[in-house]
């Protein structure tokens, strides 16, 4: 089967987040699997720096690529071909110099706020993607299968309905990773981006008198998905909808949650390049050394009985940062340790910043870097994630894979795949359910007792361990959709 996956970013070439990861690992197993992958992303200065950095005596050179025009009067388009690293999986880079050579962030300028054209950087990977998976194209190669994800890639399905007959286009796919962002934009945008006038209406593009790249995807696909059970039903309601639960309930026969995975070859405690001290379920006891060094790292005291919490995350109330920023001065009379690595919000970031500096048991660091996030969770005793709404979640994962128990808010993802130490005697975590700092110190708490009882902790750290969300059976489950897709429509 033939699968063009349609990204705005790919882990190792360009990562804010955890599409990144997904967009790397699904493609790999599938390949893995023996079926015929292929990615495309935008060729952003880094993309381009990593992937010709690699090619021994090669350059980027601009005329070397295949020229598909200039369809939005910015310059012309070229499409360059390489594989991403350590796999077979071809990566196609749509380089557009006017819209993508620009440091920093792919989505937004260095005071965060959105590149103002991001509308038309977006539009051009979805119609790069399309021409890539309209017969007679360009490459020669066209899928069975467009698979597009969050709504950087919705258009994708919109150009694939104007441009080709039901029958005459691949079968499309459109996974929403958070129906948060939903890239809206001023209706103007229609004929700049080569869409008809009729695209905007209540039965296309139209959301609130705006342009909905995210509603795009969920409207011209045939079928979507999103990235947990639990989050799959939440968005059908008004909480967690965002204003889209009335479309996704008319195409709730078509809507499918299907948990993410993680790549245990680079999220492994045992074979981490980045830990100094390897440790696996039958020898735990280096992690306590990775717990003194990230304490050294982070100017933390060096004590191994300090409870030391972490967050690996976007500083939002998303994320439910404020949450924890409330109980701080609570965690730091119980004599626990809080170590955080995250950028966004500028109040958050500076509020985190001054609280460490005022108090030696609370550490931040402002950015991301990756060596240090699997450093902080291999040496920390609880992962945290309160999070208001979470689809999926990759972090928690990743913290059981570590024997770093999370505690988490009963929400999308967190709540498919964390069990609650106290309602089940196959435990991996703490569990809450309210939005209040109440209920979250209180889940600390429990934590703080359970830490008491190393023999307890030491159980549920080893089942946290053994829980396995590895992309084998996440890829195949993807597997099995694409097939039932192209087969339903083949008959």
């Amino acid at each position: 089967m033939k699968i063009l996956f349609v990204t705005s970013e790919v882990f190792p070439l360009i990562k804010t987040g955890g599409l990144g990861d997904v967009a790397y690992a699904l493609p790999a197993a599938l390949s893995a699997k023996g079926e015929d992958v292929r990615v495309i992303v935008p060729a952003y200065p880094q993309v381009l720096d990593l992937v010709y950095s690699r090619a021994a005596g090669h350059e980027h050179d601009k005329n070397s690529g295949l020229s598909i025009g200039d369809p939005f009067g910015v310059g012309e388009v070229h499409l360059f071909e390489s594989v991403l690293p350590d796999t077979n999986v071809p990566v196609i880079l749509v380089d557009c110099p006017a819209l993508y050579a620009r440091p920093g962030n792919p989505y937004t300028q260095h005071n965060g706020e959105d590149w103002p054209d991001n509308d038309l950087r977006f539009a051009l990977l979805a119609w790069a993607a399309a021409k890539c998976a309209t017969r007679g194209n360009i490459t020669g190669w066209f899928p069975d299968v467009v698979h597009a994800n969050d709504w950087q890639a919705g258009l994708t399905a919109a150009y694939l309905h104007y441009w080709s007959g039901h029958a005459d286009r691949p079968k499309m796919i459109f996974t929403i990773h958070n129906i948060q962002f939903q890239g809206l934009f001023d209706p103007s945008v229609l004929p700049k981006i080569g869409l008809p006038k009729e695209a905007f209406a209540i039965d296309g593009l139209e959301y609130y008198g705006q342009v909905s790249y995210l509603k795009a995807g969920i409207f011209y696909s045939d079928v979507v998905t999103t990235v947990s059970p639990t989050y799959a039903k939440e968005i059908l309601t008004p909480e967690y909808g965002m204003g889209m639960e009335g479309l996704l309930q008319k195409r709730s026969k078509n809507l499918k949650g299907l948990i993410n995975g993680i790549d245990h070859k680079l999220w492994s405690s045992e074979t981490d390049p980045w830990l100094e001290h390897p440790y696996g379920r039958k020898k735990l006891s280096p992690k306590q050394l990775n717990k003194a060094h990230i304490q050294r790292e982070l100017h933390l005291p060096e004590d191994k009985d300090a409870l030391l919490f972490s967050m690996v995350t976007r500083l939002t109330e998303q994320k439910g940062v404020d949450l924890l920023i409330e109980i701080l001065p609570q965690l730091i009379e119980m004599n626990a340790q809080v170590a955080i690595l995250g950028t966004g919000d500028e109040e958050m970031e500076k509020t985190l910043r001054t609280l460490s500096d005022t108090h030696e048991n609370i550490a931040v660091r402002i950015g991301y870097f990756e060596a240090l996030a699997h450093q902080i969770i291999a040496g920390s005793d609880v992962f945290l994630m309160p999070s208001r709404f979470e689809p999926c979640g990759l972090t928690q994962m990743y913290a059981l894979r570590y024997g770093t128990l999370p505690l988490v808010r009963q929400s999308g993802g967190l709540a498919d795949t964390v069990i609650d130490l106290d309602q089940n005697d196959e435990g991996t975590g703490f569990v809450f359910e309210a939005v209040d700092s109440g209920a979250l110190l209180q889940a600390v708490q429990r934590a703080m007792d359970l830490f008491q009882d190393k023999k307890a902790w030491k159980k549920a750290q080893r089942r946290a361990m053994a829980m396995d969300f590895g992309w084998e059976s996440a890829s195949n489950a993807y597997k099995t959709l694409y097939s039932e897709l192209v087969d339903d429509y083949s008959d």
